[in-house]
C-alpha cells in the first residue's frame, strides 16, 4: 500500500493552529505518510511536527465555510486546526484518521526513521540476558541460563534465554510450561544479594476444577527455598477472582501440594477497569469549570490514585518479604504480563539501588517489561480519548511509571533520573520513532526484525547530550532499601503528566533551572575549598619541617 493513496489533500494553506501555551499561528499544513506538519513564515515560530501514531481521536466542526479539526493526542495534548474550505477539512480529517490507524506494524514510522545523530551505542545489545546474569553469578551459583525457549516454542511471550534454578533441567521446564498459563513457567526476576532471597514470576497454574497438579512445578518452586525456609506466593487477583479462574481451567497453588509456601491475595485491577479510570481522570483534568468539591469528587471517582495505592502496597509487601522476612516469593496473576510485572519492577526499585540509576532502570524495563512479554502493542494502542474501545487497551505501563514518580517524589535524592525521563518513556511507549516498544513480545519483535530495521530508544537516550536532560541534579547514591509511604496523604496526582497541557510549567521550569545552577555553583565552590585545604595542609607541613632542628 502506498501512503499517497490515503492522503486525499497533501497540503492546505492559511491553516490556523491553536495549541496549549502558544499564540495562534497561521501557516501551511502538510500531511506526509507519518507526520502532520504545520509551518509558518513568521519568524521565531516553532513548527509543529506530530506523528500520526500519536493521534488518539479527532473531532470535526463546521461554521459556514470554515472547518475545525480537534486532534486529541495519546500524550493527552489537544490541538485545534482551523481549515478554510469544507472539502479540504473533510479530506484532511479523513486522511488523518486513516494514517493514524494503520493495521500493519511494518508501515509505522520506526521502519522509515533514519537517525540524524551519531550512534555511539547500539541499544539493542545494551541489556542482554547474559549480561544481567553475570551480575548475579558472582553472588550465587544456584541459578543457570536456560535456552529451552530458543525458538519461542515453549513460551511465545518469554525471551529465548531465561534464568532458572540450576538443578531443574530443560525437560522439566517443558512439563512445567504445560502446567502454567501461556507456557509462562516460573523464572528468576530478582536476586537479593544481601540474603540470597529471590523474586520469581510466572503465569497462573492450570489446576482447573479437578485440582490438577504438576510434580515438576512443585519441585521447581521448592528448588528456590533454602533449608528450613518458607516462601510466599503473591497472587495479584482477589481470592474470589482466582477461584473463578478454576472454572476456565486456571487456578492457584493448593497448600497441600506447596506446603512450604503461603499464598497471599492482593487484588490489582486490570484491562478495561484501568482504561476507564484513565479516561475519567483525563476528563476531570481537562474540565476547567469545576469548583473544588467537584474537582476532588471527580478525581476520587476516577479511582486512579486508588490503583496506584494498590500496586505500591503489593510491591512494598513483596519487598518486605524479601528484605525483612528473609523469604523468597513467586508473583503471578492470570497471564503474568501486567500486574505481575508492575509488582516485580517496583519491588526491585525499592530493594535494589542499581534500579534507581538511569542504566539500571533501562535494564529493568528491558528485562521486566520488554523481554518479560508485556504486550505494549495492544496495551498502548489507544489512550484516553479514543472512542472505539477494544478489550486489551490498558494503561498498565503508565501506572507503573506513575508509581515510580510517587517514590521519586518521596526520595528525591535517591534516583539518578528525573521526572522528564519518566515522561519521555510514557511518550515513546505510545508513539515513537524508535522500535523499542513495538510488538507484544520478543517473538514478535524477532519476526519483525526490529534490531535490523529500526533504531533502539536506548541508542538515542544514552548519548551524553540527551542524558543531561534526564539526570537528577540532586542525586546522591543511596545503597539502602527505600520504603515509600503508601498512605493516601502521601500519594499525589502526577501533574507533570496529567496537567502539563492545562497549565504552564514556565515558573516551575525556571525554578528548576535556578536549582540546577545553585547545585553546580555549590560544586564549584566545594572544589575550590578542597584545593585550598590541600594547599593549607602543604604549607603546614612545610612550616613543621622548617621549625624542626
Amino acid at each position: 500500500m502506498e501512503f499517497a493513496e490515503l492522503i486525499k489533500t497533501p497540503r492546505v494553506d492559511n491553516v490556523v493552529l491553536h495549541r496549549p501555551f502558544y499564540p495562534a499561528v497561521e501557516g501551511t499544513l502538510c500531511l506526509t505518510g507519518h507526520h502532520l506538519i504545520l509551518s509558518s513564515r513568521q519568524d521565531n515560530t516553532e513548527e509543529l511536527w506530530l506523528l500520526h501514531s500519536n493521534i488518539d481521536a479527532i473531532d470535526k466542526r463546521f461554521v459556514g465555510p470554515l472547518g475545525t479539526i480537534i486532534i486529541k493526542c495519546k500524550d493527552f495534548r489537544i490541538i485545534q486546526l482551523d481549515i478554510p474550505g469544507m472539502e479540504e477539512c473533510l479530506n484532511i480529517a479523513s486522511s488523518i484518521e486513516a494514517l493514524s490507524t494503520l493495521d500493519s506494524i511494518t508501515l509505522m514510522y520506526p521502519f522509515f526513521y533514519r537517525p540524524m545523530f551519531e550512534v555511539i551505542e547500539d541499544g539493542w545489545h545494551s541489556f542482554l540476558p547474559e549480561q544481567e546474569f553475570e551480575l548475579y553469578s558472582s553472588a550465587t551459583s544456584e541459578w543457570r541460563l536456560s535456552y529451552v525457549n530458543k525458538e519461542f516454542a515453549v513460551c511465545p511471550s518469554y525471551p529465548p534465554i531465561v534464568i532458572v534454578p540450576k538443578y531443574i533441567d530443560d525437560e522439566a521446564l517443558r512439563k512445567v510450561a504445560m502446567f502454567r498459563h501461556g507456557g509462562r513457567f516460573p523464572v528468576l526476576s530478582y536476586y537479593h544479594k544481601k540474603n540470597g532471597m529471590v523474586i520469581m514470576r510466572s503465569g497462573q497454574p492450570l489446576t482447573g476444577t479437578n485440582g490438577r497438579r504438576c510434580k515438576e512445578d512443585e519441585k521447581l518452586i521448592n528448588a528456590t527455598l533454602r533449608a528450613g525456609k518458607r516462601g510466599y506466593i503473591i497472587d495479584t487477583r482477589s481470592l474470589n477472582v482466582a477461584q473463578q479462574a478454576r472454572a476456565k481451567g486456571g487456578g492457584f497453588e493448593q497448600e497441600a501440594h506447596y506446603p512450604q509456601w503461603r499464598r497471599i491475595h492482593k487484588s490489582i485491577e486490570r484491562y478495561h477497569i484501568l482504561q476507564e479510570s484513565l479516561i475519567k481522570l483525563v476528563e476531570a483534568c481537562n474540565d476547567q469549570t469545576h469548583n473544588m468539591d467537584r474537582w476532588l469528587g471527580r478525581l476520587e471517582a476516577s479511582n486512579w490514585l486508588t490503583h496506584i495505592k494498590e500496586i505500591l502496597t503489593t510491591a512494598c509487601l513483596a519487598a518486605q518479604c524479601i528484605d525483612r522476612e528473609g523469604a523468597s516469593i513467586l508473583i503471578h496473576g492470570t497471564e503474568g504480563t501486567d500486574s505481575t510485572l508492575q509488582v516485580t519492577s517496583l519491588a526491585q526499585i525499592i530493594l535494589e539501588p542499581r534500579s534507581r540509576t538511569i542504566r539500571g532502570f533501562e535494564a529493568l524495563i528491558e528485562r521486566e517489561w520488554l523481554q518479560a512479554g508485556h504486550p505494549f502493542q495492544q496495551r498502548c494502542a489507544q489512550s484516553a480519548y479514543c472512542n472505539s474501545k477494544q478489550k486489551w487497551e490498558s494503561p498498565v505501563f503508565l501506572l507503573f511509571l506513575d508509581c515510580v514518580w510517587q517514590i521519586l517524589r518521596q526520595f528525591p535524592c535517591s534516583f539518578e533520573f528525573n521526572e522528564n525521563f519518566l515522561i519521555m518513556l510514557f511518550e515513546h511507549a505510545y508513539a515513537s520513532q524508535f522500535g523499542t516498544f513495538l510488538g507484544n513480545n520478543e517473538s514478535e519483535r524477532c519476526k519483525l526484525k526490529l534490531q535490523q530495521k529500526t533504531m533502539s530508544l536506548w541508542s538515542w537516550v544514552n548519548r551524553p547530550s540527551e542524558l543531561r536532560k534526564f539526570t537528577n541534579p540532586l542525586f546522591e547514591a543511596n545503597n539502602l532499601v527505600i520504603w515509600p509511604s503508601v498512605a493516601p496523604q502521601s500519594l499525589q496526582l502526577w501533574e507533570g503528566i496529567f496537567l502539563r497541557w492545562n497549565r504552564s510549567s514556565k515558573y516551575l521550569d525556571e525554578a528548576y533551572e535556578e536549582m540546577v545552577n545553585i547545585i553546580e555553583y555549590n560544586k564549584e565552590l566545594q572544589a575550590k575549598v578542597n584545593v585550598l585545604r590541600r594547599q593549607l595542609a602543604e604549607l603546614e607541613t612545610e612550616d613543621g619541617t622548617q621549625e624542626s632542628p
